[in-house]
């Protein structure tokens, strides 16, 4: 009789812990999900009827501006539909998260930066979010710095998408033996300017 009441206890007792455990877990904020809300900035633009510029900056003097079809958008946009999910489950414990609200721009600035930042790509990413006292808040800027470093090359990237007007991303490249090529490509569908 002793023994199942003591055994019993120990059930109880795992059970409560696995449950508070459990409770932790799902009381923990997701990281805000910046690759599922590129995706549907991308969507929305597949179907659109924008017309689509992309502006290569090739040194501080000259640009050349090209318009792309909006079935080529897709491929564009590539350096942010191929960033690392860092809202997914694994990286949870690998980035630290950071919420501040900048009175100068009337943001509330989300950061993530990672716990050993020479373990992973993206080294800081930044959600930009313009309060509304009504209640709808505006996503208005995703900002992500990445670095790829191999034996051969430093890959420095830049990327900043300014929601539903336009993108931009800045590329540093580091080749053994030469000196950084910088290039800069911005694609605009809808800029407010």
């Amino acid at each position: 009789m002793r023994s199942s009441i003591i055994f019993l206890w120990v059930i109880f007792l795992l059970t409560r812990f696995t449950s508070c455990k459990e409770k932790e877990k799902q009381a923990k904020e997701k990281f805000f999900p910046v690759l599922s809300f590129l995706q549907s900035q991308v969507a929305s633009i597949d179907t659109s009827l924008y017309s689509i510029r992309k502006v290569i900056y090739i040194d501080s003097l000259r640009t050349d501006t090209v318009y792309i079809h909006r079935e080529n958008f897709r491929k564009e946009a590539q350096d942010f539909l191929t960033i690392p999910d860092i809202s997914s489950g694994k990286y949870e414990d690998r980035y630290n998260e950071e919420k501040i609200f900048d009175e100068t721009l009337n943001r509330v600035l989300i950061t993530y930066t990672p716990v050993n930042p020479e373990k992973e790509i993206i080294q800081r990413q930044e959600v930009l979010i313009k309060p509304d006292p009504s209640g709808d808040d505006k996503v208005t800027n995703i900002i992500i710095n990445s670095l790829q470093n191999s034996k051969d090359s430093l890959v420095e990237k830049k990327l900043m998408w300014k929601v539903d007007e336009s993108f931009q991303v800045t590329t540093n490249k580091q080749l053994p033996g030469q000196p950084e090529n910088t290039s800069t490509v911005k694609v605009v569908w809808n800029e407010s300017d």
